[in-house]
């Protein structure tokens, strides 16, 4: 098994910047690649970045490329989303999720681990 645990999120006006962390325990030797996911009110859960858990590769959904940067803290087993330029649409939960599979995917539900949740609320 393998636990996973965010913070950072919290209320920021619009132009602002966050930086969420995913503190990930237990099995880690078995995960492959690390995503971060959000959920608005009323939507459905989407893809948002995910990088290589042993570093290197990362993808970014077009709504947050040059915007968020996702990367690999190997000293404490950490992943980090910079949030810069934050807009009102990006106000949701964001979620942090674990796959064991060996290759990379934008798919929610072929994650195998998930975090509780952090809520982003950014104000016009």
């Amino acid at each position: 098994q393998v636990q996973l645990v965010e913070s950072g999120g919290g209320l920021v006006q619009a132009g602002g910047s966050l930086r969420l962390s995913c503190a990930a325990s237990g099995r880690t030797f078995s995960i492959y690649v690390m995503g971060w996911f959000r959920q608005a009110p009323g939507k459905e859960r989407e893809f948002v970045a995910s990088v290589l858990w042993s570093g290197g590769r990362t993808d970014y959904a077009d709504p947050v490329k040059g915007r968020f940067s996702i990367s690999r803290d190997n000293d404490t087993n950490t992943v980090l989303l910079q949030m810069n330029s934050l807009k009102p649409e990006d106000t949701a939960v964001y979620y942090c999720g674990a796959r064991n599979g060996r290759w990379v995917t934008r798919r929610g539900d072929e994650y195998d681990y998930w975090g509780q949740g952090t809520q982003v609320t950014v104000s016009s």
